[in-house]
Formats: C-alpha cells, structure tokens, sequence
C-alpha cells in the first residue's frame, strides 16, 4: 500500500502558497494570534533560515483576512471574523534588496519599492528624494481608506550587516535607516500592528531607540518556539518522514529520532525551549540523509568577515560561558561583543539560564561542525580539510594513532605561520578538534572526570581515545612535555573514567613543538581495556 507524503516546503517562505499548495505545514498560528490580541508592536531577532519570514507572510495573510487560508488552524476562528473587517498592510522586505554600498544606494532602492507597493495599491503618490518621505506619504495615504495598518518589516538590519567591516559605510547605511525607522514613531496613531524582524538588536539604528514600545520577544519564553520546530512538532508532524526514511536507513526510528536531536536540536532563545532549525530540518527529510544543510545553504557573510576582522581564533573559547540575559543589546554594531555576534547569527544558543544570567553554548552537532568548517576554511585556510578530517577519523578508527598525527602535521604545514604568532598549547589542541568536527566527527575536548579534564576524547563504534596534548617551544624541551603529559594521563585516570562495556580505550601524549612546526605522538605505554 503506498504511503500519502505532503510535499515539504524547503525553501518556501510564503504562507499562501504553503496552505494553496497542500503543502505541510508545522502550525505557528496560535503564537501570531497571541501577538494580534496581546500587544501591538513587536520585534524579533532570529539567525537565518529560522522562519521569520513565514511568520511575516502568515501575519499579512491573518491581518488581511484571508480565511480561506486557515482552514483547520489555531486562529481560524479570528481570522474569519478579521475577513469582515481586514487591515491594510504595508509589507517591506529588506532581504529581497541586494546588497548596497552607498547610502544613496539604498535610499534609491527603498523608494522605488514604495513607489511600487503604491502603484499596487492604487495609491498616488509625489516624487520623493528620501526614503523616509516617501514612507511617510504611503502610510498616510493607506490611514484615509482604513486606519488600522499593518507594517511588517522582515530583516530590518541586512544594510548593516551586509557591510559590517566597513564602519564608515555602516554609518552611512545607519543613517538612512534610523531616518526611515523614526517614521514608524511619527506615524503611531495610524498603527494598528507593527512587527519587525532581524538577525541583530542595535539600538543606535533608530527602530529601538525611536520607537521605545516596541516589545523585544527575541527572549520570551512565550514565543520561544514561535519559529522552528519542537521535538514534539518534529515527531507528531513528520512521523511518516521519520518512518520511511528510518526503513531505508534499516534504523528504528527511536535510533533515527536520536540522530536527529544530537545532529540538528538544541537551539534555545530562552534558556528553556530547544527547537529544530527547520530549513536543516526539511532538507534533511527531502533527501533522506544527514548533511550540514544549514551552513552550506550559504553562510553568512557578515559573520565570517567580521571574525576574520578580529582574529578570533579559537571556538572552544565560546563553549558553556556566561553572559547577561542582555548581552544582545548593543548601541553601537562596532562595538558589539564576540559572543552577541555567533549568537544572533546561530552558531551559538543559550544552553540554560540562571536568574540574571545565561549560559551559551553551541546547540548541536551541525552547527559545531560549520563553526569549525568557517575556521579551518577562511581564517586557517586549509581547503582540504573535509578531506583530512576524514582521513584522521578513518586513521583514529583503526587505532593509527601514529598516522592520524601525522595527517594532522598535514593541516599545520598548511597554515601560514606569521599568520597565528599566537600557537599555545590551546590553538594546537582545538586545531585538531576543528578539523574532525569539520568533517562531521564526534569528539570532545575538555572532558570533566573525577580528577581533572583530559583535553580531547573520541569515541567510535568500538573504542575511547584519549590525547593529551602538551606544547614543547624547543627541541630540547619534548621529553620533558612528553613524561608530564604521560604522567597526568596515569594519574588523571582518564581511562578509567570514560571506559565504557565492550570498548578498548587507548591513549596518548602529543607533543606540539614550535621550533618544529609539528606534533609529535608518543604512546601511552599501556593501553586500558574495558
């Protein structure tokens, strides 16, 4: 008997064509229900491919009344009443625009989309020189044929992150958007709903400042799962998906539903829900194997040049640290903290929160896999790294210690050496867990036992593997790294804490040593067996 599968809308960011096309649909309605009758003006930041713009296009289609749409869903009921009385809306898409670098670039481009959205609406307008103007006559003109109006702004922020390294042309974009924002402010009394949405939260842009009641819900444990997909929408939703694809894989799909939380679960933007990225997600379901969809679905600039810009060098750096439940909120982009930034574009999530503080970390193994890919690609710059994690995972799985070090002296040789004057025991230790992790490998660095922490720990089918890693600055210096490394492995007793029933755990001291460029491998002189 063949098996009814809705068509998945990757890639489709339109509600109307989502519910027109019988495509299958995760329902958020009764989340922008709870926007329309409790409040009036709300922002929320979200990294990309979260569904921001699905939530843009589903308020329109509420505001407007378009019941035929709704049919089955939370909000149905209001929406039928809202067809008898439906708002106008003035939608603007700032990721529709390409990327600009002057101010009179975008000040052109933004009127021009007015001045379309007017012909549309079969609104007269004057000719404007300022973006702000020309906003200012359409929402005037909309407030004569119905006073309630809808603005709907999806990724109010791309003009300053799409030239986040150039603090002068950020200045510039800066200016015609706070202009343009403060409108919103000016023209309150015609506005019945205003949301906005962005990856990033700058107050000097002119949104947060200009228009002080704004509610930011980015945080809010009542909108936590407003965009992605929680583990119980993930199982209910695409059980049929789960079903067929666990079959081909000749997995249960309890194992499947495993795969699928440890690889894409773990976002959290209040410390409490975890949802699932749903373009990593969708893709994942559409072709029927794992992959880092999310990072290769195009990477964000921004985030890469602005790294780059200030040499931040290590992501283990970032893992399980502390921050103010404000540490989003910056007045000035140039001055925005390390952690604001891979938080608010997704590489990091809030793993938990402690009253006034949260704990972030990074949410699953897609993404630890893509930070690290960023790393090894465009800061170390090593092309073949995908490739040589792999061949050091292929070497670790057959127990070549020996040889899975010397692949990693492959990567060190490549690195420019007056690039990263700063090679401590630390860079050496994560270098060699990016470039497995860049290959999409579990290992783990740090790991907490009884005595200490060992500094990296991988575990395969059939066996532990602990390195130590110690760093040597002369020649001469080895042996003596190499008896301290081998030492602590006696002692810390790593072995006996990470052993597990019917696995071999070997170990090992990895002298890097500078005057050398390279690492050296000594083996413990006793392997444990568990």
């Amino acid at each position: 008997m063949s098996v009814f599968i809705q068509e998945l809308p990757l890639g489709v960011h339109s509600f109307a064509t989502i519910r027109r096309d019988s495509m299958l649909y995760v329902d958020k309605t009764a989340h922008c229900l709870a926007l329309l009758q409790q409040g009036r003006r709300y922002f929320l930041a979200r990294p990309r491919r979260f569904g921001k713009s699905l939530t843009i296009s589903t308020l329109e289609a509420m505001v407007a009344g378009k019941k035929e749409l709704f049919q089955g869903l939370a909000c149905s009921d209001w929406v039928c009443q809202q067809a008898d009385h439906p708002w106008p809306v003035l939608r603007i898409d700032m990721s529709s625009l390409r990327r600009y670098t002057t101010a009179e670039e975008l000040n052109s481009s933004l009127i021009k989309n007015l001045q379309d959205y007017a012909f549309f609406h079969s609104i007269t307008t004057r000719e404007e020189d300022t973006c702000d103007g020309m906003l200012l006559q359409v929402i005037y003109a909309l407030s004569k044929k119905n006073p309630s109006i809808a603005v709907l702004i999806d990724e109010y922020d791309k003009p300053i992150l799409d030239n986040i390294t150039d603090i002068k042309k950020v200045d510039e974009m800066r200016e015609v958007l706070c202009s343009f924002y403060t409108v919103l402010k000016s023209c309150d009394e015609y506005l019945r709903f205003i949301f906005i949405t962005g990856i990033s939260k700058f107050s000097k842009i002119g949104v947060f400042s200009a228009m002080n009641n704004l509610l930011d819900i980015s945080h809010s444990e009542k909108y936590g799962d407003i965009v992605g997909y929680t583990q119980e929408e993930l199982e209910n939703t695409f059980a049929i998906f789960i079903r067929e694809i666990a079959k081909k894989m000749n997995i249960t799909t309890d194992e499947l539903a495993y795969k699928l939380k440890e690889y894409y679960n773990g976002f959290s933007f209040d410390g409490v829900c975890k949802v699932y990225n749903p373009y990593s997600i969708l893709s994942f379901f559409s072709l029927g194997q794992f992959g880092n969809y999310w990072y290769e679905s195009a990477s964000p600039t921004f985030i890469i040049q602005w790294l780059m810009q200030h040499k931040i060098e290590d992501p283990e750096a970032y893992r399980h640290v502390q921050v103010k439940n404000d540490f989003t909120n910056s007045r000035e982009i140039e001055y925005a903290d390390p952690k604001s930034f891979l938080f608010q574009s997704g590489y990091l999530t809030i793993e938990k929160k402690d009253k006034e503080l949260f704990i972030l970390d990074y949410p699953n193994k897609e993404v630890i896999s893509a930070i690290s890919s960023i790393y090894l690609e465009k800061i170390y710059k090593i092309d073949s790294f995908a490739s040589l994690g792999s061949k050091i995972w292929k070497a670790l799985d057959e127990c070549d210690l020996a040889y899975c070090i010397d692949l990693y002296n492959i990567a060190l040789s490549a690195i420019p050496y007056e690039d990263f004057t700063k090679r401590d025991e630390y860079w050496y230790r994560s270098l060699f867990v990016m470039l497995l992790r860049g290959a999409g490998c579990l290992v783990f660095a740090e790991v907490h036992v009884p005595k200490g922490r060992s500094d990296v720990c991988i575990c395969t089918a059939t066996q532990c593997i602990i390195f130590e890693f110690k760093l040597a600055k002369t020649k001469a210096s080895i042996k003596t790294k190499r008896e301290e490394g081998q030492k602590q492995l006696r002692e810390k007793e790593y072995a006996k804490a990470v052993s597990q029933p019917g696995h071999a755990v070997h170990q090992g001291v990895v002298v890097a040593c500078d005057a050398l460029k390279k690492a050296i491998f000594f083996a413990q002189s006793k392997a444990c067996d568990r």
